[in-house]
């Protein structure tokens, strides 16, 4: 016998095929973002205050240019300088003139020298977009070929102070920091006056030696006047954030607002001091790209919050993992278990103001007032009951009204001149 199958079991097997679209149509739901919350337009508002104006972004963007074609003009004649002193650096015999003759015939060529300062980049703040309003220093970093010297910073500095007064008409003052191995250059003309700090480095004081000497051979000493070891160290870390901050936290959704929003806590609230703009940056990162959905600036404001005061910073937790280190690193061994503590507290009292819908006071603010809806083509209406003869026929309260009274105008002023009338013309 042949079993007909129901409509029934049609019925089921269309929905265990549409299940996958309707799984899908649910996360696409879910990832939508919902509308804008109270948190959201307070976090927002304070962030609009907390922006740089175009005036001091405009003045940063050109000291921090300036800075550049300065230093790549400065590495220009540093170069040109070595490549003479190399020409000119004796006088050749004629062994070695005809030893040269035979290596130009077999076709070798001699490699270039290479530059002494071989790039710059933008660290710090500025290469992450996270100015703010009344900040007044900004980083760049200048890579070396070989391990940076006293006489090298020397050399720099000299030169750029003259190489300045010919790229830009601005005026600039500089200093000299041989124990930070850096140039500070600042503005004279505007008050406030804005700094950009100039880090030399090296990758190869990082990077440890490939070539063993042989046993009876020397080992290359490092110069007389180099430059503080651990500095260096600093402004390759320095350089290794940018890149990291650029690759994944950028374009995280409210990521960069976030940021900005504890970079103000930190300079407004003394607790929240000891935490490392870097410390804070990770932990920042970690919170959002690990939300299952896009999360606005308020939600994501109170996740990282709840993360703090979860005790994340305690010593019982493992710490947090620095991506930018070879060894195992944890960012928070700097800070003192009563600056953890502390940190810890302002986190739990900050998340109670936040569940109570007091962020406003967190965030240093007024309490922004209520959105007003508006309500588009809303009229109300009311229906009144009106009896006709037997019938019962609905119509327009306030414009029924108005037709019934008129109507009981004209039917009384028929009747009043009606009247005369009648009496005349019995009489």
């Amino acid at each position: 016998m042949t079993m007909k199958r129901g409509k029934g079991q049609n019925k089921k097997k269309s929905q265990e095929k549409s299940s996958p679209q309707k799984t899908n149509e649910m996360t696409a739901a879910l990832q939508m973002r919902r509308p804008e919350s109270s948190d959201d337009r307070h976090v927002m508002a304070k962030h609009a205050t907390i922006y740089p104006t175009e005036e001091e972004l405009q003045r940063f963007q050109n000291i921090v240019s300036s800075c550049e074609r300065a230093l790549k003009s400065v590495s220009d004649q540093i170069a040109e300088a070595e490549t003479l002193k190399k020409k000119n650096g004796g006088k050749m015999s004629a062994e070695s003139a005809a030893t040269d003759g035979e290596g130009k015939e077999s076709g070798k060529k001699e490699e270039p020298t290479p530059r002494a300062l071989k790039g710059v980049m933008r660290v710090g703040v500025l290469a992450k977009s996270l100015l703010l309003q009344g900040d007044t220093d900004v980083q760049l970093v200048v890579l070396c070929s070989d391990k940076p010297t006293k006489s090298l910073l020397k050399k720099v500095h000299t030169l750029l102070s003259k190489t300045l007064a010919t790229v830009t008409e601005e005026k600039y003052e500089l200093k000299m920091s041989v124990s930070d191995a850096s140039i500070i250059v600042s503005s004279i003309d505007k008050e406030p006056v804005i700094s950009c700090t100039i880090m030399l480095t090296s990758p190869v004081i990082r990077e440890p030696p490939t070539v063993k000497p042989e046993p009876g051979g020397k080992k290359q000493k490092d110069p007389v006047d180099l430059l503080n070891k651990q500095t260096c160290l600093d402004a390759l870390a320095v350089l290794r954030h940018a890149k990291w901050f650029q690759a994944r936290a950028t374009g995280l959704p409210s990521c960069v607002v976030v940021l900005r929003i504890l970079r103000d806590l930190r300079q407004r609230n003394s607790v929240w001091a000891p935490l490392s703009e870097w410390a804070m940056e990770l932990l920042v990162e970690k919170c959002i790209s690990s939300a299952e959905f896009n999360l606005g600036p308020g939600d994501a404001l109170r996740r990282v919050v709840e993360c703090l005061a979860s005790g994340i910073f305690l010593t019982d937790v493992p710490g947090l993992y620095d991506p930018c280190e070879k060894d195992p690193t944890d960012v928070l061994d700097s800070m003192s278990m009563q600056d953890r503590e502390n940190i810890t507290a302002a986190a739990q009292h900050t998340l109670r103001l936040i569940a109570f819908r007091q962020i406003h006071k967190v965030l240093n603010m007024e309490q922004l007032p209520l959105p007003r809806f508006r309500r588009k083509n809303f009229k109300p209406r009311k229906r009144k009951r009106a009896v006709d003869g037997d019938a019962v026929v609905d119509g327009d309260g306030g414009q029924g009204e108005e037709e019934n009274k008129k109507d009981k105008k004209d039917v009384d002023g028929d009747a009043a001149t009606s009247q005369p009338s009648s009496h005349q013309a019995d009489v």
